[in-house]
């Protein structure tokens, strides 16, 4: 086997989902170059050609395949210095991945800036986010109470109990994805030493980017990150996420700027 600029298969498909390379089937100038960063790391030949031996080496390896501190001039320091942390853990090692993921932090949190979900909405904001709860009249009860709203919205479903349990406001959404619902308190419980049904605060204060590098990988998403850079895939990730397209536009925006940083 030999695989080389110009070559266009299956293989060379293969071949770029594991680095992380835009999975179009054409060996390319960015395939190369993530092939030559791939030798150069492990003391190969440096000539962008895929032998056998290449090869396999490239689908064995379980480290990232390529350099990422081109994105510490763009990101806050404190994400960056975890990064080889949640990479590692959660496998999210190539440059799709990664600019997946992080494009989908930085819109849930307003560019890593906040770790709690703000429900402080007006009644226009509700009826827009959450015609499914609300009418006008309504609406117009429950604006700015975010608590209150919580325990409407999020009542009965993710392993929430009714509204009067609060259960809405203690799980509520908290991290760089918005970690939401009982039931995913308690999934990321089991990871973490500390009690998170008690302290559900701490997924904000301690655990914002492991807590959404945890999701991420429970929830497949690598998976998804991996079908490429277009915009069908960060809008089928954004749904499973979000559970809509809220924020489409922004999210686009992040990866593209991420995603050519990395390649």
């Amino acid at each position: 086997m030999i695989l080389k600029r110009g070559d266009k298969s299956e293989d060379v498909r293969k071949l770029q989902i594991k680095l992380g390379v835009d999975p179009i089937g054409i060996f390319g100038p960015k395939t190369e170059d993530a092939v030559k960063s791939f030798q150069s790391k492990h003391n190969l030949n440096v000539d962008g050609v895929v032998t056998k031996a290449v090869w396999d080496l490239i689908m064995k390896a379980s480290v990232p395949t390529f350099d990422y501190s081109k994105i510490k001039e763009h990101i806050p320091s404190k994400i960056y210095d975890e990064l080889d942390n949640v990479v590692e853990l959660f496998k999210i090692n190539t440059p799709l991945r990664l600019s997946h993921f992080l494009s989908q932090c930085a819109h849930e949190s307003m560019e890593f800036k906040l770790t709690i979900e703000n429900l402080n909405y007006g009644a226009d904001g509700l009826l827009r986010t959450f015609p499914k709860y609300f009418t006008k009249l309504t609406a117009m009860k429950y604006q700015r109470s975010p608590e209150r709203i919580a325990n409407i919205v999020y009542a009965n479903r993710m392993g929430n109990g009714d509204s009067e349990s609060g259960d809405g406001w203690k799980y509520r959404g908290r991290g760089y994805i918005q970690l939401t619902g009982r039931d995913n308190y308690t999934a990321f419980d089991s990871f973490v030493p500390e009690n998170i049904i008690e302290q559900p605060e701490l997924v904000a204060l301690k655990y914002p980017l492991l807590s959404a590098a945890w999701f991420f990988h429970k929830n497949n998403l690598n998976r998804i990150s991996d079908k490429g850079s277009s915009v069908e895939v960060i809008t089928e990730l954004t749904k499973r996420i979000n559970g809509g397209t809220n924020g489409l536009k922004d999210r686009i925006h992040h990866f593209e700027k991420y995603y050519n940083i990395l390649t």
